[in-house]
């Protein structure tokens, strides 16, 4: 008979294995639905705190220290031979998946702000959505391909998404850029890049060098990256941005890993610093002006508190919405 929590364990990683690894990851979703279907894999995790034990965190630790990437027989047999090792990692560790192709999601609102562009991302990671000048973009809208490259040309990381409707789109004039994390990853540390390469999940084609292409661009130009809460820190790091910029403070997927009762002064404390771009699913805050009453799936792309799109919620996919945009100041 299980306890409460290995109870909970097995009907997360039952969700993950069902409605999440699908389509992304086939070894996740085998190794998530054995976790579900074996409670002595599921005590083992319920070592590990509460908020460190989401299936993609264990499965990118146990990767990290030697598991094999085989069935889950295999994967489950090792876990308790090194279930200690594994407990201490995931502990110290984060979810800190940094994808830049996110930014071909926020590009459309970004396209709506007049530069130049002071760029604030709260649960920055390693900073990599702060380069969006400094991407190539193309977007598939079924009739044709929309290009968006910086002034200098074709970039070394080119972000491809799906495009329905017709949004302005243009490069934005980035003129500073700075991150806020509990535990910022450096693009420049051997260790920081293996966890970050480390957690894109197997069989997600293309994304590792993907990410790899962006850790070059962040680490070339590193961003001004500050460990701390975003809401108590957001303040006193917005006042180093140039005056003479706009403030764009994004939260791209981040709030969904705040505890609900501080997402509210998250969102107070960014909108107060200064414009506000956020991708998050309709139900999850009250930050929205509004949500229409029919929505088409995805995550919701907002502009201070006005939703622009539905989007896939790491960029694959942007679906422009009737009236986004118009009449922005």
């Amino acid at each position: 008979m299980g306890t409460p929590e290995s109870d909970a364990v097995i009907a997360r990683y039952a969700r993950f294995a069902r409605d999440e690894a699908p389509g992304r990851s086939t070894l996740y979703a085998e190794w998530a639905a054995g976790v579900a279907a074996d409670p002595a894999t599921a005590r083992i995790l319920t070592r590990i705190p509460e908020t460190h034990r989401q299936p993609p965190l264990v499965f990118a630790v146990t990767r990290m220290l030697g598991a094999p990437e085989a069935g889950f027989p295999r994967w489950a047999a090792w876990l308790r031979a090194h279930a200690d090792e594994v407990v201490a990692e995931c502990a110290a560790r984060l979810i800190q998946t940094n994808e830049p192709l996110r930014c071909a999601a926020l590009l459309p609102a970004l396209s709506l702000i007049e530069g130049p562009i002071a760029l604030l991302e709260l649960g920055a990671s390693a900073g990599l959505c702060l380069y969006p000048d400094r991407y190539s973009y193309r977007y598939d809208t079924g009739a044709d391909l929309r290009r968006i490259d910086p002034a200098t040309g074709r970039a070394p990381v080119v972000l491809r998404s799906r495009l329905t409707g017709d949004p302005a789109l243009r490069m934005p004039d980035v003129v500073w850029r700075a991150g806020i994390d509990l535990e910022p990853l450096d693009a420049r540390d051997p260790r920081d890049r293996a966890w970050l390469t480390g957690l894109v999940w197997p069989g997600e084609e293309g994304r590792r060098e993907r990410v790899e292409a962006a850790l070059a661009v962040a680490a070339a130009d590193p961003p001004l990256l500050i460990a701390g809460d975003a809401a108590d820190a957001l303040a006193a790091v917005a006042a180093r941005a140039p005056r003479e910029a706009t403030l764009v403070v994004t939260t791209p997927g981040v709030l969904a890993h705040i505890p609900r009762a501080r997402r509210s002064a998250v969102i107070e404390a960014a909108r107060a610093a200064g414009r506000w771009i956020t991708i998050d699913e309709p139900g999850l805050h009250e930050g929205w002006s509004a949500v229409p009453s029919t929505w088409p799936g995805g995550f919701a792309l907002a502009l201070d508190g006005d939703i622009l799109a539905a989007v896939d919620p790491l960029g694959a996919s942007v679906e422009w919405l009737p009236g986004g945009g118009r009449d922005r100041p």
